[in-house]
């Protein structure tokens, strides 16, 4: 499995006139690191990826440089969005490809492992749209990891309108977290089939280590004083 990490946002709405993921600190201990490097470690300290690769676009340049100069791989996207960037990340893979955004300040290698445990095991529920139509060897294609609305309101979190990124059904009473776990070999190949649909497998896991992330200066003053 690779882990990607998904840094080619523009951040705008954090209003900072350096890019988002350098300026945000996660205190370690003793010392504070950028956001990008807490989410990176994670991954790599959870011993569950051959590969560890960070998603850059022409959006944050910054980040790319200093990422490049403590000799982390990158893969240059177009930066044309959020979805886009995850389109073309998913059709450079023919693994199995964990996804997460590089803002997520709380996320450690141990949630990683549950997230990971808990989609090796087939937990979660298929959402299907009725209208659509899905072909069975596409089962199992795309797990996505979800918190609750209420979960979210306990934090102070805002909801944002997370999710529905790929136009597919979403649980109302939900919001997506930004990690997912695809099997990009049959991406790929749907890619060939325009007549059927993915079907998404969603995992609900109300922790604060996947459900805080970065997108506003609020956010960032609630992480501050916690």
């Amino acid at each position: 499995m690779i882990g990607f990490v998904m840094a080619g946002g523009r951040g705008s709405r954090m209003d900072m006139s350096e890019e988002k993921l350098l300026a945000c600190t996660v205190s370690d201990g003793e010392y504070k690191k950028p956001v990008i490097f807490h989410v990176i470690d994670a991954l790599k300290n959870s011993h569950c990826f051959s590969q560890v690769i960070v998603a850059t676009s022409p959006n944050s340049p910054d980040t790319k440089h200093v990422l490049e100069q403590n000799r982390i791989e990158t893969l240059s996207t177009p930066g044309n969005g959020y979805v886009s960037d995850l389109n073309f990340v998913l059709q450079k893979c023919a693994d199995l490809v964990f996804i997460t955004s590089g803002d997520l300040p709380l996320l450690d290698e141990k949630i990683i492992q549950v997230m990971i445990d808990k989609f090796l095991k087939g937990e979660g529920r298929i959402q299907r749209d009725p209208d659509r139509v899905y072909d069975r060897d596409l089962e199992n294609v795309w797990t996505s990891f979800l918190v609750t609305k209420n979960f979210l309101d306990s934090l102070g979190l805002e909801h944002r309108g997370l999710g529905d990124e790929r136009e597919v059904r979403t649980n109302a009473n939900c919001a997506y977290t930004g990690i997912s776990i695809i099997n990009t070999k049959k991406v790929n190949w749907r890619e060939k089939r325009n007549d059927t649909y993915i079907e998404e497998n969603q995992i609900i896991l109300n922790d604060k280590r996947i459900a805080f992330n970065l997108n506003t200066k609020k956010d960032y003053e609630l992480l501050s004083s916690s």
